[in-house]
């Protein structure tokens, strides 16, 4: 697998690795090298690790308002005019489990890009419990700092060789609350995946609205996958988001998994329901190829 860290010039083919900005750089450290501190122990025995055969992957750096964000970047090796996928992180961060989505999506030919979006209130990766995560570093990150962290993003790729009239977004537990929202706010998304996000809760000045908020004005199809035993995300959420989501034109579906809890995509966690995960895979594939994207 080559790393743009050393590797930059080849990045899309091009002789340079630049921001919207014009400014070239890059991390020293990578993003994705690890699991993050509060999943440990990880239940090793489930993961998947995806090869970096014919794959460019590493970390660039994308400035948004004098604010270095840095990306998990995998793409085929040698391949511009790609599509675009945005993958969304969990509360933990751009750890090990999602620079191997980004992987997975870049051997189905995508530009995938993962951003680390709380890196102005913390690396969620090094922080030992969920409770302080949500406190000081997920409770602190503002809706409207993510959607122009993204957008910025979106820019970057059109500008090193994605085709962003191709795109789509796709997270994960807190990424999967995103990515209603995302879909939402920038009409340039053809379509998002939705794994287990929440979909209610109290507007804050911080969440000033939720994808139940949204649904009624949603234009692009959004696929859920949730698990019919999560109890944080509860079977009546889902319900009032359908009926949310039937008073608009957006199209999209839900699938609920009876016997899947929350996180079962996760296969670094106890959590995991590996037939479910497949599936749920496999129908976002479906999903995005149908809606335009691939």
């Amino acid at each position: 697998m080559k790393d743009m860290i050393t590797d930059v010039e080849s990045l899309l083919g091009q002789s340079t690795l630049t921001g919207p900005d014009g400014r070239r750089g890059f991390l020293k450290v990578a993003l994705g090298t690890g699991f993050a501190v509060a999943v440990m122990p990880v239940a090793a025995q489930n993961v998947i690790k995806t090869d970096g055969v014919g794959l460019i992957s590493g970390t660039v750096m994308v400035k948004v308002d004098g604010q270095d964000v840095p990306v998990y970047a995998s793409q085929p090796e040698g391949k511009t005019g790609l599509p675009v996928i945005l993958v969304i992180s969990e509360i933990f961060g751009v750890h090990e489990h999602i620079a191997d989505m980004a992987r997975r999506f870049a051997k189905q030919g995508y530009l995938a890009l993962a951003p680390d979006l709380f890196v102005r209130q913390g690396d969620a990766t090094k922080v030992a419990s969920i409770p302080e995560l949500m406190k000081n570093i997920v409770g602190k990150t503002p809706d409207a700092q993510v959607m122009s962290d993204l957008d910025a993003i979106v820019a970057w790729a059109r500008q090193n060789g994605g085709d962003t009239a191709r795109l789509g977004i796709t997270g994960f537990c807190w990424g999967g609350r995103i990515t209603w929202l995302y879909a939402a706010h920038n009409p340039a998304v053809k379509a998002g995946v939705a794994w287990y996000g929440r979909l209610v809760g109290e507007s804050t000045a911080i969440t000033p609205q939720h994808p139940v908020d949204i649904a009624p004005t949603l234009a692009a199809p959004v696929l859920g996958l949730y698990g019919g035993k999560d109890t944080g995300i509860p079977q009546e959420s889902i319900e009032k988001m359908k009926a949310a989501l039937a008073k608009g034109s957006s199209k999209s579906e839900f699938v609920v998994y009876p016997d899947a809890g929350h996180a079962f995509n996760a296969d670094y966690r106890p959590s995991y329901v590996a037939a479910d995960a497949r599936d749920g895979y496999a129908r976002c594939l479906a999903w995005f190829k149908a809606h335009g994207v691939a």
